[in-house]
């Protein structure tokens, strides 16, 4: 897939007429393709698995497909927007401790599902979309000092995904834009 790279807006930048105008929520992801602007990581992640070649990142068995979408949106909808700049701004000085508190909730909940759902990946032995939402979401918990030993499944399988190319070179800490302190 071809594809060109632009910097995500960094904080505040998210907060301007302009991005606002690109995504009204005026958050990550924000992605113009075929003509459609699309927010939101799970519809963009599905636009493009249905309409690019490739291996499919979401499974033909119906069951296995129902796990990668129940596990990518308790991630996507559950877990990760909690974290978000809107909600970080509210938090004010407890962020680290609010972030740890729900991050802690998500991944006790998904621990046993993917316990009985994973395989070398999250659900079988294919990269699906739920890997493509864990590992970020991983980073995101060591950001806040969350201890993800605790969750011997999520540390199994991010540890297995950061071993592919796509996903070391996809890695929040190694894009342009990240902050020198979250750098890889």
């Amino acid at each position: 897939m071809d594809t060109s790279e632009a910097p995500a807006p960094g904080g505040y930048a998210l907060l301007t007429e302009p991005y606002k105008a690109l995504n009204p929520m005026q958050q990550v992801p924000a992605v113009e393709i075929d003509g459609v602007t699309l927010s939101q990581s799970l519809a963009v992640i599905q636009y493009i698995d249905e309409t690019r070649s490739g291996p499919r990142l979401l499974p033909a068995d119906p069951k296995k497909r129902a796990q990668v979408r129940m596990i990518s949106d308790m991630i996507a909808s559950g877990i990760q927007p909690l974290q978000n700049l809107h909600v970080i701004q509210k938090i004010g000085a407890e962020k680290v401790q609010w972030s740890q508190y729900f991050i802690n909730r998500g991944f006790q909940a998904l621990e046993p599902i993917l316990k009985q759902t994973a395989g070398k990946y999250c659900v079988g032995d294919e990269i699906s979309m739920a890997d493509i939402c864990l590992v970020p979401q991983v980073f995101n918990a060591e950001r806040f000092k969350v201890d993800v030993g605790q969750y011997p499944t999520i540390q199994r399988l991010n540890q297995t995904l950061l071993e592919i190319e796509a996903f070391k070179e996809s890695h929040p800490s190694c894009q342009p834009d990240t902050p020198p302190d979250l750098r890889a």
